[in-house]
């Protein structure tokens, strides 16, 4: 009789340390999810995510610390205060990214804010595995073993949230929705702890109300996420929302005013059907004026997934392929089929001569082999490191070695104006690899100056312009090439965009802080 309770006991003590380390998992899968969040959004808001990743994991780790520190003035009722803590963790993290896209919008102390929201979740993290080490050393005879399943289990939820944050949650269900979902994953926990330890939680009546209460808030929040996310987004444009799109490379979203449609990644303007014209018959029709006469028939055109750019490239008879490199199908398949956008890019991505290639362009000049005659950029700006490896050396070196000798390269590069030394570096960067290189420029009334820088390494010579535009004449096309003084700016200060020291991203974040 004493030996069947002893191994009744036994089991009850294996099983109350297994659902400890499933709690275990499940509140470190949730604190990871909350960094890299808090991240994410902030590189979204802000730009430099750089900067914002290392703030906020600093930021996180010290809270932590501080929470590891402060768990050893709790020495009574020890369930109680991790019920407490995993309820305000749930709470606070649920609607962390609904406060900061709040704050962003209606306040003007963001920074402040998210600092707050970091060290506040941080400091509630910290304190939940020292809690639960110490709930089971007071009630386990193996604490040794148990102390290292709980660590292991915490480093296997870090790296399953690390995983699945990037590759489902967030492309699946974007900022807003994610952090409700992963809240409640967190009061589930809670309840979980109340449920099966009540006899050691006091008041547990009281305690269960208030977990089930908040799960059920959170729960009709993550029910009503995406119309939530819809009307937080609405406040960061200016214009009617018409799509919205989270692929698993960027948030597309397109907005209508009158006959006006523009085009947001990441919450960057791409282009307004007013004046989208000017800026795509300067990218385009600049650099084949420089390359007609030796016949241009396969031209490249790296990003571009609007079919703005291979729009004007169309109206060559010369050109028999154009190979557009875009990294996101989703991007391409919706200027491909969607109505407004086709209308606008006069159906260029499904012409006969065009081939879309869904990979990313770094990937591809360094793989291609085929020769091309013209070689369109058409990236956005280098506000992340992503992008800015695209305005590097070595890529301008891959990009020479894909064109034919005669061949001709044109790089949109951000605003002379607003953004002297971003412009600059990107010519001083292109000018490592090509042997001419010609800076240009114009003004487009929603995005004000912007520049472009042309290069090649033949002896080509600007011929008249021979298809129709809307913008540039031949008497225009001239001014495009002076610069104002307040566009100019001391070269030798300027440092190359090497890929192992990104001097542009940082010029770039400085100078978008002034915009």
């Amino acid at each position: 009789m004493v030996c069947y309770k002893m191994e009744e006991e036994k089991t009850k003590i294996q099983f109350d340390a297994k659902l400890l380390l499933v709690t275990t998992l499940l509140i470190s899968i949730c604190s990871i999810i909350y960094e890299l969040m808090i991240s994410s959004i902030s590189s979204y808001l802000q730009g430099d995510s750089i900067t914002q990743f290392s703030i906020t994991i600093g930021l996180y780790m010290s809270a932590m610390g501080v929470g590891s520190y402060l768990s050893k003035f709790m020495k009574e009722k020890l369930f109680d205060k991790f019920v407490f803590i995993e309820i305000s963790v749930g709470i606070l993290g649920g609607f962390s990214s609904f406060i900061l896209f709040l704050a962003n919008i209606y306040t003007g102390i963001y920074d402040f804010i998210m600092y707050v929201l970091i060290l506040l979740i941080g400091i509630l993290v910290g304190l939940e595995i020292p809690i639960l080490t110490r709930i089971i050393e007071n009630n386990q005879s193996n604490v040794r073993k148990n102390l290292a399943n709980i660590f292991t289990f915490d480093y296997i939820g870090g790296l399953i949230g690390s995983i699945i944050f990037p590759l489902i949650l967030f492309p699946k269900l974007g900022f807003i929705t994610t952090t409700f979902l992963v809240g409640t994953i967190n009061l589930l926990a809670a309840i979980l702890i109340i449920f099966r330890y009540k006899k050691e939680v006091e008041n547990d009546k009281s305690v269960k109300w208030i977990a089930i209460v908040c799960f059920i808030i959170l729960f009709v929040f993550l029910v009503m996420g995406d119309n939530i996310a819809k009307k937080v987004e609405e406040g960061l444009y200016r214009d009617d929302i018409i799509l919205s799109q989270q692929t698993s490379y960027q948030k597309i979203v397109m907005t209508k005013h009158k006959d006006d449609v523009r085009l947001f990644l990441d919450g960057n303007l791409q282009f307004s059907s007013t004046d989208e014209y000017r800026y795509h018959e300067a990218l385009v029709h600049i650099p084949m004026m420089y390359a007609i006469p030796n016949q241009p028939k396969k031209v490249l055109v790296l990003g571009g997934g609007d079919g703005l750019a291979t729009r004007e490239l169309l109206k060559y008879d010369e050109v028999e392929k154009i190979v557009l490199v875009d990294i996101d199908k989703e991007m391409t398949d919706l200027c491909t089929n969607d109505t407004q956008i086709a209308k606008l890019n006069e159906n260029a991505l499904k012409n006969e001569k065009v081939t879309i290639i869904n990979q990313d362009a770094y990937l591809f000049v360094q793989e291609n082999e085929e020769k091309f005659d013209v070689i369109i950029i058409d990236f956005p700006d280098p506000n992340n490191e992503s992008l800015n490896k695209l305005y590097t050396n070595i890529f301008y070196q891959y990009i020479e070695s894909n064109m034919t000798p005669n061949g001709v390269m044109v790089c949109q590069s951000t605003s002379p104006y607003y953004a002297k030394k971003s412009y600059w570096c990107i010519n001083k960067t292109i000018q490592t690899q090509f042997h001419t290189v010609i800076p240009y420029h114009l003004q487009i009334p929603t995005f004000g100056e912007w520049g472009f820088n042309l290069a090649f390494n033949g002896k080509n010579e600007r011929q008249d312009l021979s298809v129709t535009t809307k913008y540039l004449t031949n008497e225009n096309i001239s001014a495009l090439f002076y610069f104002g003084k307040d566009e100019q700016i001391d070269f030798e200060t300027i440092e190359v965009n090497d890929i192992f020291k990104p001097s542009l991203i940082t010029y770039y974040n400085e100078e978008v802080q002034k915009w």
